[in-house]
This record gives C-alpha cells, sequence and structure tokens, in this order.
C-alpha cells in the first residue's frame, strides 16, 4: 500500500541520516582529540576545566552566599550553561566551509554537519558539568538538587537554544563575513541576558522582562530552580520557552537547508 510505502522510505531516510550523523560525530572525535590515550575523553574534560576553574575563582573571591544562596552552586548551574551556548557558537562560525568537502557526498547534507558538531558541544559540555558538580558535591560545596526533573528540563531547554543558535551562526556566518567577524563580541555583550550569572528574583521587577525573554535564561531558571527549590524564586515560563525555540529551529532549518551556494569549497 502506498501509505506503508511511504512510511518504509521516510524510516529509511532517517536511519540513513542518523548513521550519517553518528560518522560525522566520530569524525569530528578524531579530528579534533585523535585516537590516541584520552582524546576522546577530552570532549568532556575541556568544558569541566573551563566550569571548574570558574567556579574556584568566584568561591575564593566573593562572599559564600548570594541572595541567601551558596556562591559555588551559583556558578556551577550559571556557567555550565553558558559555557554550552558558547561553545555551541564558537564551533557553529564557519563549520560549512571547514566541512564542505563532505557535501560532495550525496546522503551527507548541512544538517547533519552542524548538528554532529552541536551535538558533540552539548554532550560534551553536561558530561562536563557532571564531573564538576560531582567533585564539588563530594568536598562539600554544593547540595544534591531538589528536582532532578526541573534541572533536566533546563538542561533540554538550554541544549535545543544552544543548538538553535548553532544553526543560526552557521547559516549566516557563510552568507555574511561580518557575522564572522562580530560573533565573539556579541557573545560577550550577550553575558547580562544569558542568566548565568544573575537571577530574575535579584532583578527590579520593571526589567524582570528583558531576562525572561531570553530561552537561556529561562532555562537557567529553571535549572537553579530545580537545584535550591522554593529558595530560589525561580520565574520561568515553560510555553513561552517551547514557542520561542520552535521558531528558532524553524528559521535556522531553512537557512541551513538553503545555505549551499554560499558555501565555498576549500
Amino acid at each position: 500500500m502506498p501509505a506503508t510505502t511511504n512510511i518504509r522510505q521516510l524510516i529509511h531516510f532517517f536511519t540513513v541520516q542518523y548513521n550519517v550523523i553518528v560518522a560525522l560525530i566520530f569524525r569530528e572525535l578524531n579530528t579534533r582529540f585523535g585516537r590516541e590515550n584520552i582524546g576522546f575523553l577530552w570532549f568532556a574534560g575541556e568544558p569541566a576545566l573551563f566550569c571548574a576553574g570558574v567556579a574556584i575563582v568566584w568561591t575564593a573571591i566573593r562572599s559564600h552566599f548570594e541572595h541567601g544562596l551558596p556562591m559555588t552552586a551559583i556558578v556551577i548551574t550559571g556557567y555550565v550553561p553558558l559555557t554550552m551556548w558558547r561553545h555551541c557558537i564558537g564551533r557553529a562560525t564557519k563549520a560549512f566551509e571547514a566541512n564542505g568537502s563532505l557535501l560532495f557526498h550525496r546522503q551527507v547534507t548541512p544538517v547533519d554537519i552542524i548538528t554532529a558538531r552541536m551535538y558533540l558541544e552539548i554532550i560534551g559540555t553536561i558530561a562536563g558539568g557532571i564531573v564538576v558538580y560531582f567533585s564539588a558535591f563530594v568536598l562539600g560545596h554544593i547540595e544534591l538538587p531538589a528536582s532532578f526533573g526541573l534541572i533536566l528540563l533546563g538542561l533540554f531547554f538550554q541544549s535545543w537554544f544552544s543548538f538553535n543558535t548553532g544553526l543560526l551562526v552557521a547559516a549566516l556566518s557563510e552568507r555574511t563575513e561580518f557575522l564572522e567577524k562580530v560573533v565573539g563580541m556579541f557573545s560577550y555583550l550577550a553575558l547580562p541576558l544569558t542568566g548565568a550569572f544573575v537571577m530574575v528574583d535579584w532583578v527590579p521587577q520593571k526589567y524582570r522582562w528583558i531576562l525572561m525573554s531570553s530561552p537561556s535564561s529561562e532555562a537557567v531558571e529553571m535549572i537553579r530552580g530545580g537545584q535550591f527549590g522554593f529558595y530560589a524564586h525561580a520565574h520561568y515560563d515553560i510555553m513561552y520557552t517551547i514557542e520561542i525555540n520552535f521558531i528558532l529551529t524553524i528559521i535556522g532549518l531553512h537557512l541551513t537547508m538553503t545555505v549551499k551556494k554560499y558555501i565555498t569549497i576549500q
């Protein structure tokens, strides 16, 4: 029957693309970290060192509590999502030009290339964050979360937003060199809106809408709400976060699927 045939073709298509993405992930691992010793572990070790370094410095130079919340936990719950987002932006810039030769293979698409890169950054950052979190817990600097489910939800939304940002940056950086030059500056200027170093509840009420319009800030609020429970007074809107991320995904996929004509093969 035609319907059954279409379903089989769709399943075959997704199976092929899944295998392509897995192959690209391992290729990216080999290219970046090599095959010997602990190279494969470095994709988690790198973000872990970043997060641990910032957590140690902030814990050492700041008061032990901020607005009644422990400083180490504030830093970890904010800097891990921030690292994920910034690493995704960094790896997305000119991602297609660097892997342009792969597009000569019929089954490899720009979406596959950027998905593989973003997956590595997201999983690597989460793995590094788990290492830092567990180390802080063993040393007595952080307590177990009040809600694991809310933390996972926040990480999911932050991963989704980071992936969306990667789609947009990868596609737009091939269209204009201007974006390639300013994306680093943009990631620094956007720091106040990420929610990494401030919570919505700490901001005067008339300005809270600014932070709550940021998908990253929404995700971090969920993560901190999961970590601290009602002590955090977290502010977030799950439906808004879903809607804005869905819109960004549609725009990002459209730009990515039409980017081939702008790619310069080196």
